[in-house]
């Protein structure tokens, strides 16, 4: 009797060794992360920040079409479109990742904080923020691409350069990619150690209030000065009254400088102040109450300036949808109990769905130490992270 011909795998077939794929793949996303936390990019250093652009760049290679966008005094801004299975003409609204180049970290912290592989974790910095975010979604596509599985939406991943110094050169440029997108999904940590995703962020602004007051010597003229720093103390009673924790807005003075001299009143004095909220519609009243801010003492002047720079990312119906398609794909295909959770830590995915873009944060590594010394991912959840923004990205590219 003849063999029957071998059929192609079907489509769950090929959905289930997604997992499998990128277990084997370890060692090799191991190796790319590696190579990318030992190509320091501090936001501030340009050309380092460009040297972590082109390798990424390179990593994509063959499968993914690689534009860059001028950063301003920061490094370039990367757009990665990768090549996918399905129809040639795309239906409209991508499925749009976002992520950032750039670390907190400045060129030569490798000395004393070196990459290595120890107690199951990989250390070094800016592996948890968030480098491996960057790895697993190049990963993703990677792994969708070698198992052929098709994706109706075109895909890309946007990675910019100023994030970690508040996105002021880039945010346009995220903004207007976000408004012809269908989803975003932000690769940026996960939260806890279970790994939750994000689905509510914190808006994020910052104040500075300056007192001009009137300087003379404090022991021969002290009634004819007007301190500053007086009246600074009594504005900034004031702005901590400003917290409302009931709605999750909260008001903290953070910096304070003024005077000179011990024996000069204060001739100026400013508190620089963050402010963070739950919800857009919170912010309004409480810029009004920093504008509306007065002197006690009549001699002095107070000025008010700033405001949000980061919108909230609220739980939207779109940002909830998401979700629980992450829960079922995890529940699913991974044997995984994803949860959710909101933090007080801005993104830019604070910028898409504040434009009302389905939003899914924390999709990145497992771990632990953003900014800190024991920065580090857990090594054996890097494969699982992978496959759920795989499998996300085929669910959304239907």
């Amino acid at each position: 009797m003849d063999t029957p011909p071998s059929l192609p795998p079907s489509r769950s077939d090929s959905v289930a060794r997604i997992l499998p794929q990128l277990v084997a793949q370890q060692s090799s996303i191991t190796a790319f992360l590696k190579d990318l936390v030992e190509c320091e990019s501090p936001s501030d250093d340009a050309a380092a920040v460009n040297r972590c652009v082109d390798l990424l760049a390179a990593n994509v290679d063959g499968i993914a079409k690689v534009k860059t966008y001028p950063g301003g005094r920061f490094g370039r801004n990367l757009l990665l479109t990768f090549q996918t299975a399905g129809p040639r003409r795309k239906k409209p609204g991508r499925v749009l990742g976002v992520g950032h180049s750039d670390t907190v970290w400045p060129v030569g912290t490798l000395k004393t904080m070196p990459w290595r592989e120890a107690e199951g974790r990989l250390w070094g910095p800016g592996v948890f923020d968030m480098k491996a975010g960057l790895v697993l979604f190049i990963s993703a596509m990677k792994t969708l691409q070698a198992l052929d599985l098709p994706v109706a939406r075109e895909v890309a991943l946007w990675i910019v350069s100023d994030e970690e110094v508040g996105s002021e050169g880039s945010r346009a440029l995220t903004e207007k990619l976000a408004k012809d997108s269908s989803a975003v999904l932000i690769p940026e940590p996960a939260a806890g150690p279970n790994g939750k995703v994000k689905t509510a962020r914190k808006g994020v602004g910052d104040y500075v209030v300056k007192v001009t007051g009137k300087s003379a010597h404090a022991g021969l003229d002290f009634q004819a000065g007007a301190s500053a720093i007086v009246e600074l103390a009594r504005q900034i009673e004031k702005i901590a009254t400003f917290t409302d924790l009931s709605k999750g807005l909260t008001v903290n003075p953070g910096v304070i400088s003024g005077g000179t001299r011990t024996n000069v009143i204060a001739a100026e004095a400013q508190v620089e102040v963050d402010m963070r909220i739950a919800r857009i519609k919170d912010y309004a009243p409480l810029h009004r109450k920093f504008l509306a801010l007065r002197a006690v003492d009549k001699r002095c002047k107070v000025e008010v300036t700033g405001g949000l720079n980061r919108p909230p990312m609220e739980r939207t119906k779109g940002v909830a949808a998401l979700y629980v398609a992450a829960q079922r794909l995890a529940a699913e295909h991974l044997g995984l109990q994803l949860e959710e959770c909101a933090v007080g830590g801005g993104s830019d995915g604070n910028f898409t769905a504040g434009l009302g873009i389905p939003t899914l944060d924390g999709l990145g590594a497992v771990g632990e130490g953003a900014h800190a010394v024991n920065e580090s991912v857990v090594a054996e959840r890097l494969a699982d992270r992978a496959a759920l923004l795989a499998l996300l990205v085929h669910h959304l590219g239907q």
